[in-house]
């Protein structure tokens, strides 16, 4: 079966959903190419590029890279592509950003395609993140500091604000999908998987 030339795929979900995971497996069986917007500008910090260079004191003082930068980015990125076919984990996180991705994309004649919103209840998704952070601490490792109870409960609140518009946004275009993120690794591929049909 051909592959159609473009795909693009935005990925939505609360911290500890298991979005990286199932984005990493999906994009390797679609052949999609896994776009994170903090993968990006890491590289560009790595490598001292000039944008590399514009975001470090902005990424060292802990603030958000502006979009047009973001965009910017991600415009390069796809620039490069034979065809755009592409998952996004991370990124758009606010309605403005979408707009303007959904501007870049029409101009590569790839518009979005889906839009899945992985979807756990908060308490399930708490005792996830706190178990990953003791887990990693049993195993030597030093683990995420984030992984605590408070810090996953102040996670968990901001992700609700700024994502909600975007599931208005997606919603309102007949995009989002709302998959039950609750289950085995592979029940809940599944269900992203029927989503996606």
């Amino acid at each position: 079966m051909t592959q159609p030339k473009n795909k693009v795929v935005i990925f939505l979900g609360p911290p500890g959903a298991g979005k990286g995971t199932q984005a990493e497996r999906l994009a390797a069986e679609q052949h999609l190419v896994k776009i994170s917007t903090g993968d990006i500008l890491r590289d560009h910090q790595d490598r001292g590029t000039e944008l590399g260079q514009r975001i470090k004191p902005i990424m060292d003082a802990g603030q958000l890279v502006p979009d047009d930068i973001l965009i910017a980015l991600i415009r390069d990125r796809l620039a490069d592509m034979e065809g755009v076919r592409v998952i996004f984990d991370g990124f758009p996180r606010t309605s403005a950003q979408a707009e303007e991705l959904d501007v870049l994309l029409e101009e590569l004649g790839a518009p979005v395609n889906h839009v899945p919103l992985l979807e756990v209840p908060d308490e399930l998704l708490i005792e996830r993140i706190v178990a990953r952070g003791k887990k990693a601490a049993e195993d030597g490792g030093t683990g995420r500091s984030d992984d605590t109870e408070e810090v996953a409960r102040k996670r968990q609140e901001v992700y609700r604000k700024q994502t909600q518009p975007l599931i208005d946004y997606y919603g309102a275009r007949g995009q989002l999908k709302h998959i039950d993120g609750v289950g085995s690794m592979d029940e809940v591929y599944g269900r992203i998987q029927d989503g996606m049909k």
